[in-house]
């Protein structure tokens, strides 16, 4: 007994110290990567030392005498806090993730690569003031100090785990960061940001099975006289009027072949592939406005702005604030807001004199070219041959040797994209095929984001800028992505402006493909900027953005007809018009609007409808005297969602193909708004049964059908219906996070968090109606900027400043984010030191 009681305790202690060894190895491998946010570190190149205080959440606040030493810095500090995600995103930007991720990511790779971000990031450089080039070498000069004394586990948790795939082995080290790596990054904004191609390639595969009138109703015209434009008086100021010749319907409908179609599959297949940087879909557009100071209580003008994009872990933003010390000619800047890791500057935000936000503009800057090929190397255009460009590129594949090879090939239009197979194991065979056949045709990409440009010194100089003189001059300068800028300024001026390279079509308005081959679709510039809209001091000192409308129907220039349909910019409206004088806290209120004026609309009909079933009819009075808002622990709002969502599928999936099936965002509220007043339209018949169904029918048949599945997710007695429990928000790390593996994914990820709120409404966490109820975008931070006094302005982050899984800094923000709260945002230097917890000092080496 005593040897066996020996043996039970020495193994019991051989247990626990293995246990306590692996614990301790995975303490130390999660924390190793931690950054130290005190002390001092020497960083080459320095000027003078530099100051970096961090308050309890971690946020920097940058005090430098030099620009150059500010984002050298500042570069230092973005390593020191996501140089994973910095890495990641140049590794996407470049068509280069399969050589962190493998032979899964390939494709991704070939589609980036197809279309040549890197490689116009690189051209840029040589177009960029001797100053931004400058800056962008010493942001990189930051980057790189930190990834000399840091590799592995000590950069970042995320590159033990990728060591332990065996796909780059324990030594992988990041190559040195480049100006071209935070130029790649524009580009990948340009293109979540950027254009209409989905919906381009969705109206033309609709236009092969419906007539243009079916369409018509799917894509319904801006309802102006309802919701507002951003610019509603917007006229040309130079250059008279301007008119395009209209695209011949009937020959652009003789070009419908299978052959297109198929081309079109993959491509939406293989763009459908790329990682969601900033996110796609209905839900990625974003909120902005102010008001002057006749509507507040200051005196002064109020800025707010949130912009919704996908909900990602890290978020998409991270604060800062850089300071010259002395500001002056020297050293101009003294600005703080929301940056993006691998990019210098601060993209939104304010600086001692001005404030400025963005909302995505969304014109159709691309347009997709039938190019009729004549051989594997040749395309036709007006009657004759022209030769291709062509280009090979070559993959490195994490757990493989051999490096993969494709050749790309491009027209005068851009780069034939229909090359790029959505499948991995038949890359290239599309291609192949239509190198064989001498009379197939391709898809090209014509888009403002392949041409360089000058975005680079737009956003270095509105961080500068002091007036709307300088603001409007540093715009000029911003070509992609086009954005709706709003401005206003410590003495009292505020301001739109309209960015942007956008195209000037010879025939048509780029709403789905266009004759390759004919001269006559080409485009023949771009709008002047003078002529692009804009307004300075409107009369009623309101200017809104939420990428609805910008310009009225007399606005001679075509922009898109793809805007939001303005639900969320007239609830807006609506609210300031109501609000008398207005303060911080106030706007940020507003930004907390979960009024559905979709459901205002819809559901007096569906109280219409009779329902003879007690327990079905518990559910429809549910929605008797509902005030139309969505907070997370509203029944009626589960309730009509489910609705909502039901219906949609009842009226529109047996008869549209899948990949086109309502989301239920903004343009499915004005499809449904005028639908419902068509009682015996077609779209409202089940074509699966031998009767013809009636919009009543729906209507009934979808308050049942939620009956039963909402009692299914919840309860059966409404008062145990919550919306935030079917709306829940997962934070999900672009990469590790979505490995399928359960302890992995629960390293990096976070939540569900239960949310209010909905698509196309103020509060815009939006859902995918034709994937279920789960929050697909979010706003991504929010801020409301005070005029008269900086240091009362308000932030959010949707995360925190970190990517550290594990670090306090990680989602400290988060839980105050759902709240709806928000952070105080110190600006001067007496309200920065007074909420100091870290500094980080760097000086000049001594040697």
């Amino acid at each position: 007994m005593r040897r066996l009681l020996r043996v039970i305790i020495v193994s019991g202690i051989a247990i626990a110290t293995l246990l306590l060894v692996v614990a301790g190895t995975g303490i130390f491998v999660v924390r190793h990567s931690f950054p130290s946010y005190d002390g001092t570190v020497e960083l080459t190149g320095l000027d003078a030392d530099v100051e970096v205080v961090r308050d309890g959440n971690g946020i920097p606040q940058i005090y430098a005498d030099k620009p150059g030493d500010l984002f050298a810095a500042q570069g230092y500090v973005h390593a020191q806090d996501r140089f994973f995600e910095m890495d990641f995103r140049r590794h996407v930007t470049s068509g280069r993730l399969a050589e962190l991720f493998g032979k899964d990511a390939l494709e991704t790779d070939k589609f980036v690569r197809t279309l040549g971000w890197r490689r116009v990031a690189e051209k840029e450089l040589g177009l960029l003031t001797p100053a931004t080039r400058q800056y962008l070498d010493d942001y990189a000069r930051g980057v790189n100090a930190y990834l000399a004394s840091h590799a592995g586990s000590g950069l970042s948790l995320e590159y033990a785990v990728l060591s332990l795939k065996d796909l780059n082995g324990p030594d992988y080290r990041p190559e040195p960061w480049t100006a071209a790596d935070s130029l790649a990054w524009l580009k990948a904004m340009a293109w979540d940001l950027g254009g209409n191609m989905n919906d381009e390639i969705a109206r033309t595969k609709l236009a092969a099975k419906y007539p243009a009138t079916n369409i018509e109703t799917l894509y319904p015209a801006y309802p102006y006289d309802r919701n507002e434009p951003i610019v509603p008086t917007a006229a040309v100021s130079k250059g008279g009027t301007f008119t395009t010749s209209p695209a011949d319907t009937e020959a652009r409908r003789g070009m419908l072949t299978q052959d297109l179609l198929k081309s079109l599959d993959t491509v939406q297949k293989v763009a459908k592939g790329l990682p969601q940087l900033l996110g796609r879909g209905d839900g990625i557009g974003s909120n902005s406005w102010v008001v002057s100071g006749e509507h507040t209580t200051t005196g002064k003008p109020l800025l707010a702005n949130d912009p919704h994009l996908g909900a990602t872990m890290p978020g998409i933003w991270t604060q800062v604030g850089l300071h010259c010390n002395k500001v002056g000619t020297g050293c101009p800047y003294d600005v703080s807001g929301f940056s993006f890791s691998g990019l210098p500057g601060v993209v939104i935000g304010h600086n001692g004199a001005i404030s400025w936000g963005f909302t995505n503009l969304a014109p159709d800057v691309m347009d997709l070219y039938l190019e009729k090929f004549s051989g594997p190397d040749a395309v036709v255009f007006d009657n004759k041959i022209r030769p291709l460009v062509k280009r090979e590129e070559k993959f490195k594949v994490a757990g493989q040797d051999e490096e993969e090879t494709i050749v790309v090939r491009e027209s005068r239009h851009g780069p034939i994209i229909s090359d790029v197979s959505d499948d991995a194991g038949d890359a290239g065979k599309l291609a192949g095929e239509r190198l064989k056949n001498p009379e197939a045709y391709g898809i090209a990409l014509q888009w403002t984001a392949l041409t360089p440009g000058k975005t680079a010194d737009a956003l270095f100089a509105i961080n500068r800028a002091q007036d709307w003189k300088s603001f409007r001059a540093a715009a000029a300068q911003f070509e992609v992505p086009s954005q709706n800028l709003v401005y206003a300024d410590r003495e009292g001026h505020i301001g739109y402006q309209a960015p942007g390279q956008v195209p000037i079509r010879n025939r048509g308005n780029g709403d789905w493909p266009a004759p390759g081959w004919d001269s006559r679709y080409r485009w023949t510039g771009y709008i002047p900027f003078d002529s692009m809209p804009t307004e300075a001091d409107p009369d009623d000192g309101i200017i809104v953005t939420a990428n609805q409308a910008v310009v009225p129907k007399t606005y001679p220039y075509h922009l898109t007809d793809d805007w939001d349909y303005g639900y969320r910019s007239q609830q807006i409206l609506e609210r300031i018009r109501a609000g008398g004088k207005l303060d911080a806290n106030a706007m940020a209120s507003i930004q907390l609007d979960t009024k559905n004026r979709n459901a205002e609309a819809i559901v007096p009909y569906l109280l219409h409808v009779q329902i003879n079933d007690e327990f079905d009819r518990q559910g429809q009075d549910t929605l008797r005297n509902w005030d139309f808002t969505q907070p997370a622990d509203s029944a009626p709002a589960a309730y009509f969602n489910v609705v909502w969502r039901n219906l949609l599928e009842l009226t529109f999936h047996d008869q549209l193909p899948e990949d086109t099936w309502p989301d239920g965002g903004s343009r499915w509220f004005e499809v449904m708004r005028k639908l419902v007043t068509q009682p015996n339209s077609a779209w409202w018949d089940n074509l699966g049964t031998p009767q013809r169904e009636s919009r009543d029918d729906m209507l009934r048949e979808a308050l049942v059908n939620a009956r039963a599945e909402i009692t299914t997710k919840m309860a059966r007695d409404p008062s145990g219906w919550q919306w935030g429990r079917l709306h829940k928000l997962t934070l999900t790390n672009q990469t590790l996070g979505k490995s399928g593996i359960g302890v992995v994914d629960k390293l990096f990820n976070r939540g569900p968090y239960e949310l209010g709120g909905g698509s196309s409404l103020v509060n815009a966490t939006a859902w995918d109606a034709s994937e279920g109820y789960g929050v697909t975008a979010v706003p991504s931070m929010r801020m409301v900027v005070d005029l008269a006094d900086f240091d009362k302005s308000r932030w959010i982050n949707l995360t925190g400043v970190s990517g550290h899984a594990f670090m306090s800094n990680y989602t400290d923000q988060t839980e105050l984010w759902v709240r709806g709260e928000t952070l105080p945002w110190a600006f001067t230097r007496g309200a920065v030191e007074a909420t100091r917890k870290h500094t980080l000092t760097f000086t000049k080496p001594e040697n």
